[in-house]
């Protein structure tokens, strides 16, 4: 009785199979789907931007791959006609300004459904200054015990042959301090115009005074000294003496170095760097950002309450500083490992991915990849605003990689 039952089970089973089969072959046979006309309005959180000439735009579909292409002319508004779908659209562009600083504008929508005829999808741009100083290396985990010291952060210009100044540039770490799937509340009239510090700080000079040529590279440690020596910790993989510039708070147990100090310029609402005895940053990975004022703009978000704010999402009062998105140079966010993407602190208009080392106190930091080298042997570094795909991870760290360079005033420098 067992074996007819099972044969039986066997024979509906395969009939059903083919009922099943030749209806999916009958639907596959069906006429073509009709495409739709859909418009795409663009809208851009970047001032100035008149003309959208240029401009891609991209359709994939989600199910399928097909993928549309366009390009807008000067207008904000084009039209297209595709197949309805979910799809996942890119808009994609230029745009130089007034100071001639070049921004690259992007903005997406994700698994988003197109399926009305004559509807119209609005997709907001926003951008990141194109410009060639960016973080090279950064070292945040610390040494095994408990060591954190020698943290450092390494800035570089990868540009062929145009001088920077890092004068008035802005270094700061963004909050929540490490990668969290729950993250703060931030005033809803901010739309996506700011990142938020928890701490700033700033390179000295008057305009001129600390030049980074092609090639040169620029180290800020947490404390610059020779982190090896017995009083600190000898399993340090770095000697931070050479450092261009260091985060002194003061701290009496940990003398100022020959290494020039970083201008502090806000924590808590207030300009003084407060009782902290060292400047620490995350040994899980934070999110770090350079930037800078736009011409004619001043920042000072201690004096100008409308630069400053809470997080909404609970009842202290610390505040945090506003940077606009229009402000940065170049973002690298870090989190404890690689699942830790979805709890992403950084706008993907700044940074579209997230780097990591694993461990906390593993000696290990993250290192941008070099895809080339300028005439002179010095690298050429991937920077795809993507820190998934920028940085080697895991790495030793290391001053001055691949043969990067040290500024001429640089105080370990015989002409110093």
């Amino acid at each position: 009785m067992k074996t007819k039952n099972i044969l039986a089970y066997i024979l509906l089973f395969s009939a059903l199979l083919f009922t099943a089969c030749n209806s999916f072959e009958e639907a596959s046979d069906a006429g073509e789907v009709n495409e739709i006309d859909v418009k795409i309005s663009v809208q851009s959180l970047v001032p100035g931007v008149t003309s959208y000439e240029g401009f891609s735009i991209t359709f994939k579909n989600v199910k399928y791959g097909t993928v549309y292409t366009s390009e807008l002319s000067e207008s904000s508004v084009t039209q297209l006609k595709v197949i309805p779908g979910i799809y996942q659209i890119d808009v994609s562009g230029e745009f130089i300004d007034e100071s001639h600083d070049t921004y690259l504008l992007n903005g997406n929508k994700v698994n988003f459904p197109v399926v009305e005829n004559g509807s119209t999808i609005d997709i907001t741009v926003n951008g990141l200054r194109k410009n060639d100083l960016i973080f090279k290396e950064i070292f945040y985990a610390g040494t095994a015990n408990n060591y954190f010291r020698n943290q450092f952060y390494e800035i570089y210009n990868n540009s062929e042959d145009q001088i920077i100044y890092l004068d008035g540039v802005h270094f700061a770490n963004l909050a929540p301090l490490t990668a969290t799937t729950k993250l703060p509340l931030w005033p809803a009239e901010d739309g996506d115009r700011y990142v938020y510090a928890e701490r700033v700080w700033k390179f000295p000079g008057n305009g001129t005074d600390y030049p980074l040529a092609p090639g040169e590279s620029c180290v800020i440690s947490q404390f610059a000294a020779n982190h090896q020596l017995p009083q600190y910790n000898p399993n340090s993989p770095i000697n931070g003496f050479s450092s261009e510039f260091e985060f002194n708070m003061d701290n009496k147990n940990y003398p100022d170095q020959p290494a020039e100090d970083m201008v502090h310029v806000f924590y808590d609402g207030l300009a003084i760097k407060g009782s902290l005895p060292q400047y620490l940053t995350s040994v899980f990975g934070g999110a770090y950002v350079i930037f800078k004022p736009l011409a004619g703009d001043v920042y000072d978000p201690v004096n100008d309450t409308s630069m400053r704010t809470k997080d909404l999402s609970v009842t202290a009062t610390k505040l945090y500083a506003k940077i606009p998105i229009t402000y940065v140079i170049d973002a690298v966010e870090a989190g404890h490992n690689e699942s830790m993407l979805t709890a992403k602190r950084v706008p993907a208009a700044l940074d579209r991915g997230m780097t990591y080392v694993g461990a906390t106190y593993n000696s290990l930091g993250v290192a941008r990849k070099k895809v080339g080298e300028h005439k002179d042997g010095t690298p050429i570094l991937q920077d795809l605003n993507n820190s998934t795909e920028d940085f080697d991870r895991g790495v030793v760290p290391e001053f001055r990689r691949y043969g990067s360079k040290m500024p001429s005033w640089n105080h370990t420098l015989s002409n110093k």
